[in-house]
């Protein structure tokens, strides 16, 4: 286990340098999205972070300026909101780079559960709320594991699926997080989150096939 303040060193040290090698790549990005739509470069939604306090998440914008009122918190596949190059900026994880200022700030770690928006957390459980004695997190292994999750939310239904399977089951692995993590466990999740990124980066997405039957 490790200690909150152990763990704020680890991340300011971490967060710094990383801040340095992402800032060119956020400026390039966010020209990108200045180009490419309408509306303001930096998303800045709430989000549920330590003790159930609420606090602004910055990301790069990837979604139309209106997609807040124009469906649901979360990201369907095929979602028309998403821009073209939105798409990428998600795919790559380019999009959640901004965070390190979350980080620095305090908000959030470089590791933890994912900030989940208010409208879901009031849906969760008290086994569940366990996730929120931590800071939220830039990555987890529940966020490497549902890179794609997207994918499994399809049709009308789409937010019935996030709220009754997915968000379960991504609870259940950051409640396992929480109760056992350790600096080890974070730079293995931040090795692991690199290599995501980099393959992403240089590969081109492979589509779903269709199977008959």
């Amino acid at each position: 286990m490790t200690t909150p303040k152990l763990k704020r060193v680890f991340d300011i040290a971490l967060a710094i340098p990383a801040s340095l090698v992402a800032a060119p790549i956020v400026v390039v990005s966010a020209l990108l999205v200045r180009l490419d739509s309408r509306g303001p470069v930096f998303y800045r939604g709430w989000r549920t972070g330590l003790g159930g306090r609420p606090f602004r998440i910055y990301k790069l914008r990837t979604m139309e300026a209106d997609a807040d009122t124009a469906g649901p918190e979360i990201t369907r596949a095929n979602d028309q909101r998403v821009t073209r190059i939105g798409r990428m900026l998600r795919r790559t994880k380019i999009d959640e780079l901004p965070q390190l200022f979350n980080v620095l700030s305090g908000h959030m770690s470089l590791v933890g559960p994912r900030p989940e928006h208010p409208n879901y957390v009031r849906l969760y459980t008290p086994e569940q709320r366990r996730v929120l004695e931590v800071k939220p997190g830039m990555t987890s292994l529940a966020s490497i594991l549902y890179a794609d999750e997207q994918d499994l939310l399809v049709g009308e239904h789409a937010e019935k699926t996030y709220v009754d399977v997915v968000m379960p089951e991504k609870l259940e692995i950051d409640r396992r997080y929480v109760e056992s993590q350790s600096l080890r466990t974070d730079f293995v999740i931040l090795l692991r989150t690199a290599r995501l990124m980099l393959t992403r980066s240089l590969l081109p997405r492979r589509r779903p096939t269709s199977r008959t039957s």
